[in-house]
């Protein structure tokens, strides 16, 4: 599948393209489909100009409304399916400096409220001290893009202010391997581990800890973040990706579910990490 921005950009005019060409051979009106798809008429406007891109969904239902042969209804299902994929190279985020990504990761913070981080490699951003962010922003291949380290780590730590509003609540899911890869030395994980613990207090975060012993029935492949129940952005070695199909925003919530399921949570999760936090200590001296 080519998800390049170009690529990406054709196929959602193509795709509105195709939708309106269908309802005009048809010969309903934008408010006869309206009526049929039980959606406003101001939403098909603008899915067939392209200023609103739709869901799998909302094909489906336009789709079906125009009674449209199956080999079409397919084709255009896939088209959708496509449509509704972003993606973003860390390459491209470094050419105009990855603070322009914390930035981007601020707004849909404050657009949110409530998301869940599923983090099976690493902590995210939202919990780093400045040591620790230095470290996982540094490059570490010699193919990785150069960047403003400084910049996007300020970006970073100011982005944390929103975990203080109380009116968005955060539920961090990490394995054990997330919580000891050792990416830094032994001071430095060990002040990040007690700086989760210390996050993990505050009444609307939620810090969770799958222990290395624990048996699920699952394999944590990607990092992951949904953002209420609108869209999920999935991190890659290479960039990100970005869904927005209610079918695949949907098996991810029930993936955060099974593997939350099986996670040290409260009292207990903040525990792990104290101890983790000494354990860091005691390699250090």
């Amino acid at each position: 599948m080519t998800i390049e921005p170009e690529h990406q950009a054709r196929e959602r005019r193509d795709l509105a393209g195709a939708l309106k060409g269908l309802r005009l051979a048809s010969g309903l009106s934008g408010e006869r489909l309206a009526i049929r798809c039980n959606m406003s008429q101001t939403k098909i406007s603008r899915i067939e100009t392209g200023r609103a891109l739709p869901s799998v969904i909302d094909v489906e239902r336009i789709l079906a409304a125009l009674e449209v042969p199956e080999e079409i209804t397919h084709d255009l299902l896939v088209l959708a399916r496509r449509a509704n994929v972003d993606y973003a190279s860390w390459r491209a985020y470094a050419r105009v400096g990855l603070y322009h990504k914390q930035a981007e990761l601020r707004a849909l913070e404050r657009s949110s409220r409530v998301m869940r981080h599923f983090l099976p490699a690493a902590p995210t951003g939202l919990l780093h001290i400045r040591e620790y962010a230095e470290q996982t922003l540094s490059p570490t291949v010699a193919s990785a893009p150069a960047r403003n380290i400084s910049r996007a780590v300020e970006a970073r730590i100011e982005r944390q202010a929103v975990l203080d509003d109380a009116s968005r609540s955060f539920t961090f899911l990490l394995t054990e391997q997330a919580v000891r890869w050792r990416i830094a030395n032994p001071q430095t994980m060990a002040a990040q581990c007690a700086h989760m613990a210390d996050v993990s207090l505050k009444p609307n975060v939620e810090i969770a800890i799958i222990p290395q012993a624990a048996q699920v029935p699952a394999i944590p492949l990607n990092i992951f973040v949904i953002y209420d129940d609108r869209l999920v952005t999935v991190e890659l070695f290479s960039g990100e990706v970005v869904l927005r199909d209610p079918r695949d925003i949907s098996q991810h919530l029930d993936l955060f579910d099974l593997f939350l399921s099986h996670a040290l949570t409260g009292s207990a999760a903040t525990a792990f990490l104290r101890n983790a936090a000494d354990d860091f200590m005691q390699q250090r001296n």
